[in-house]
């Protein structure tokens, strides 16, 4: 009966011939070195695969090449490593390779290892002890201070015992995968199999597919359906992360495909030639990297040319870590969060790694003052998916967006996007603004400043105007239309806009009139202030001013237009001071009491039944009463 296949993979690093693909036969029983070529030199130059059973599970193996003239496709193998077996003869000790090879491995975030001290057999006991002391003070500070240094012999298969053991232990320490994210594989080769046709071989480094779904490689963007998938050389129903995998895409060109192309869920990625990373250098020696400077750039499977232009200042210097864009001679498919190894090409060496943080469609300006501060808040929030999630919402160019949108940016399945949406709400860190459409709290406090800003620039340019119009407004903060509405629509709910006769104001904004108007505006407006509940007629006010009547009308019509009065009947207005207190008085006895009878309304008011009836009626339209005979109720009751 086969063992349960666990989607975990282990490698090998090291110097070159330091027993590395001989250490993985005589675990796995497996020879690694398929090539004619690696057979007869007796080195490995590609990378090879194979199934190994610890305990009760199976998991993966990829052995890589030592050679310095292969370290590109040691890090194609390493990207796809959960732990490594670093291995060290006893008879060479810590060579060149061995130093790079652990270098990498610690810039590309692994975090569980053990050591191979290899052919202890050709080695002294005091031989071996030295390698032993040597081998400590090379791994105190990185991942493997401390991690299990075991000696075996794979002649005499002397220390296996134990070396078994510490491997179970490692590989009991490291979680599988999760495989809830959106399906990618970084190919390492393609080939023809009779019978099938095209089949790709890697690495997934998230999510999983099954067969029968639908993928695409990329960059060539050619879909196809998955007919057949192997892990670890046996018939399975899915590919998960973690794994060892072969999938049939039957009509692809294997002679088409290359390593470091990538195959992907559709719609999620695209190949990119820009990408904002967080680069830590390492402390080599008189390390110095200008603006500009054209290194080799490793991500996944893939090795591009590339030039380095740093987020601040024009040169980086040996054990910094900065932010920094890349561009790419040529497109690469990657993903936030994924890690990267830069090297210079002379003298070839490795110099740096770290992680993606967003691949981009074009370069990012530096001269943007924010730009510093959003990058900053990437490289945290790229750690997890909520916060991932969160931050393409805070930096969205349309400042809100939606489920579908965000899950493209953030490399997020939907479903997982609209979870976290959801949390993030619960949380007040988002706000729905309309149908599937969310906007950051940080990103509407600084749009609701921005549209008051334009507001009170308004009202300096028209002091005696009662405000702009909606349209106006939303062109003036450059804001598109859901949101600026969503946004004024919260503004009037917090009570620091005001809108009147359908134009939108700051709450403290009061119009003040100009020009020969003025003075006869205030104190019209002054008389229904004083006469409240009881207001003045057109006749009672040309009286007063000494106006003619058509003079009063428009007076009164532009007070209308203002704002100030409101028109209660065809001849009957009233201050907006006025309206507001009598529905005061109006919701508060219908709360207590439960209704009203019309005739009483003339003494809440200290009225008359003139000014009490139309008042009614016009609650009645606005919604706030219901009539029944001549009864009043609330509307809509508490």
């Amino acid at each position: 009966m086969a063992v349960p296949q666990i989607n975990i993979t282990l490698g090998t690093a090291g110097h070159i011939d330091h027993g590395k693909t001989a250490l993985v036969k005589s675990l796995t029983g497996c020879e690694t070195d398929r090539l004619k070529e690696e057979q007869e030199r007796g080195m490995s130059i590609d990378l090879g695969y194979a199934p190994c059973t610890i305990a009760d599970m199976e998991v993966g193996i990829v052995d890589v090449p030592g050679h310095e003239g292969f370290v590109k496709t040691m890090v194609a193998g390493a990207s796809g490593m959960d732990g490594v077996i670093l291995v060290v003869a006893a008879d060479d000790g810590i060579m060149p390779q061995t130093r790079e090879h652990l270098e990498i491995l610690t810039l590309l975030g692994l975090r569980h290892g053990m050591v191979a001290l290899t052919k202890i057999d050709r080695a002294a006991p005091e031989r071996v002890a030295a390698v032993r002391a040597a081998l400590a003070g090379l791994l105190s500070g990185t991942f493997l201070q401390g991690a299990a240094v075991v000696g075996v012999s794979n002649v005499t298969a002397e220390g296996f015992d134990e070396f078994y053991e510490k491997l179970w232990t490692m590989v009991r320490g490291i979680r599988p995968k999760a495989v809830d994210g959106v399906f990618r594989i970084p190919l390492d080769r393609a080939f023809s199999a009779q019978g099938f046709g095209t089949v790709i071989a890697g690495i997934p480094v998230a999510g999983e597919a099954a067969v029968g779904d639908e993928v695409v490689l990329l960059p060539q963007e050619s879909k196809g359906q998955i007919r057949r998938i192997e892990v670890y050389g046996r018939n399975s129903g899915a590919a998960r992360a973690g794994q060892c995998v072969a999938i049939n895409v039957g009509h692809w060109n294997y002679r088409e495909i290359n390593r470091g192309d990538v195959v992907a869920l559709p719609g999620y990625f695209a190949p990119r030639q820009w990408f904002v990373c967080d680069l830590q250098l390492l402390a080599h020696e008189r390390l110095t990297v200008k603006s500009g400077a054209h290194l080799m750039f490793h991500t996944g499977t893939s090795a591009v040319p590339a030039a380095i232009y740093p987020l601040s200042g024009d040169r980086l210097h040996a054990g910094e870590r900065c932010l920094v864009q890349i561009r790419t001679q040529r497109p690469v498919v990657a993903g936030p969060g994924d890690y990267f190894i830069a090297r210079t090409p002379s003298p070839v060496r490795t110099i740096g790694g770290g992680t993606i943080l967003e691949p981009l469609a074009q370069r990012v300006r530096r001269n943007r003052p924010e730009i510093l501060d959003e990058v900053r808040d990437a490289a945290t929030a790229v750690r997890d998916a909520a916060g991932w999630v969160e931050h393409c919402l805070k930096t969205a160019d349309a400042l809100a967006a939606v489920p579908a949108d965000l899950a493209v940016r953030a490399k997020v399945l939907r479903r997982r996007v609209e979870e976290i949406l959801a949390c993030l709400v619960q949380q007040r860190k988002v706000v729905a603004i309309g149908p599937a459409s969310y906007i950051h709290i940080d990103t509407a406090a600084m749009a609701k400043t921005r549209i008051l800003a334009a507001l009170r620039a308004f009202h300096v340019q028209s002091p005696d105007t009662p405000g702009a119009a909606a349209e106006a407004l939303r062109q003036a903060t450059g804001l598109e239309k859901a949101v600026a509405d969503a946004l004024i629509a919260q503004l009037k709910c917090e009570g620091r806009v005001v809108e009147t006769g359908g134009r939108l104001a700051a709450a403290e904004h009061r119009a003040r009139f100009r020009g020969e108007d003025a003075g006869q505006l205030e104190a019209i407006e002054a008389r229904f202030r004083q006469q409240a509940m009881n207001p003045p007629t057109g006749e009672e006010l040309a009286a007063a001013t000494r106006l003619a009547k058509p003079a009063i009308d428009r007076l009164l019509k532009l007070l209308c237009e203002h704002g100030r009065l409101v028109r209660v009947a065809d001849d009957l207005l009233f201050h907006r001071e006025a309206i507001q207190r009598a529905r005061e008085l109006l919701v508060a006895h219908l709360r207590k009491e439960g209704q009203l009878e019309s005739v009483k309304f003339k003494y809440l008011l200290d009225t008359s039944r003139k000014f009490a009836i139309p008042l009614l009626d016009y609650f009645d339209r606005s919604g706030v009463t219901r009539r029944v005979g001549y009864t009043r109720y609330l509307k809509t009751p508490p």
